[in-house]
């Protein structure tokens, strides 16, 4: 029985206690250097930072007030220095983390390098063969017009016009694929280089210096 009233006592105090732990106090200093205090905040002071006491005057938190732009700019900034240094972190744990020397970051670069310019010969000498064509073809159109002046010449057949075309089209197409080769070559080798240096610097490897 003792049990079943000291519980119903605690059960009556419980939203007594909650209430008082709810209870805030907010402290803030106007524009005029005025200190004000109230349970709730007006909002013509809302942009204006706080403090939270509680019901003993101890200050147990702040809010912060409406942010200049100087502010948000500084915020900004150091936002992006945030996610940069995270990505350069991620790339150092992964560049130490496939590597073990200097020796097999140069061996997995030739590997790739070597796959573009294989890719390279294959297309010069395609294009090549392309030319070769496209001479002959207009050596043939050469009879007809519009390549020949001669008003009595007849008409280029619209066979060989297509193929002439056809042809020209191919070997655009095939040297613009050549220029990408080279181009994605050349990325690949400064991307490599890039990774060289970074893994000497956080291996600590410094470059021996040849005398004079």
């Amino acid at each position: 029985m003792r049990k079943l009233i000291i519980t119903s006592m605690l059960l009556l105090l419980l939203p007594l206690v909650a209430g008082a732990q709810e209870t805030k106090v907010y402290r803030w200093v106007d524009a005029e250097g005025v200190v004000h205090y109230g349970d709730s905040i007006p909002p013509e002071f809302a942009e204006y930072p706080k403090d939270v006491l509680n019901d003993r005057g101890v200050t147990v938190g702040n809010l912060e007030g409406k942010k200049t732009e100087e502010q948000l700019e500084a915020e900004r900034i150091a936002e992006e220095r945030r996610v940069v240094l995270e990505k350069q972190h991620r790339e150092d744990r992964a560049l130490l983390a496939t590597y073990l020397t200097v020796e097999e970051i140069l061996l997995h670069r030739d590997r790739r390098v070597e796959l573009f310019q294989a890719q390279a010969r294959v297309t010069e000498l395609y294009l090549s063969n392309l030319e070769l064509r496209l001479e002959g073809l207009r050596k043939d159109a050469s009879r007809f017009q519009p390549y020949n002046a001669d008003p009595d010449a007849p008409m280029i057949p619209e066979s060989l016009n297509k193929d002439l075309r056809r042809t020209k089209d191919t070997i655009a197409r095939h040297k613009r694929n050549l220029q990408k080769f080279r181009s994605d070559e050349k990325q690949i080798i400064d991307r490599f280089d890039g990774d060289i240096s970074r893994f000497k610097t956080l291996k600590g490897i410094v470059e021996a210096r040849s005398g004079n």
